[in-house]
């Protein structure tokens, strides 16, 4: 089975189109190598799948012939992301919204002069 038409049948892309856009962008990897939508994966493949910030790990346990529903999901694949993954999420979700808040507007100038001072610090 074609490695995009098997992340689509897993769920980790609404539609096909996607799951391929992706492998041609380089976000997909089969045995830590980029891939090309067409590649075949088979049982005991080691997937990366780079979406949303987060490198989601997978092992291939078995091919299902269409898509499957949620819950069925995990007869197919063996999730191996490390906690750690999700845990720099949340911290990029808080640093995004600590400084300035979505729709806010642009950065003024004394933003600005804060944010280079911020840079600033940390590279000294």
């Amino acid at each position: 089975m074609r490695v995009d038409k098997y992340l689509w049948c897993v769920r980790y892309f609404k539609s096909r189109s996607i799951a391929t856009e992706a492998c041609k962008k380089g976000k997909v990897r089969v045995d830590n190598q980029a891939v090309k939508p067409s590649r075949d994966v088979f049982p005991g493949d080691q997937i990366i799948v780079r979406k949303n910030q987060i490198n989601y790990s997978l092992e291939v346990t078995d091919l299902p012939d269409n898509r499957v529903g949620a819950k069925l999901v995990d007869l197919y694949r063996k999730d191996i992301t490390p906690k750690e993954e999700f845990a720099n999420t949340e911290l990029l979700k808080y640093a995004r919204d600590h400084y300035r808040k979505k729709g806010v507007g642009r950065p003024t100038k004394k933003d600005r002069r804060d944010l280079d001072d911020f840079t600033d610090s940390e590279t000294s």
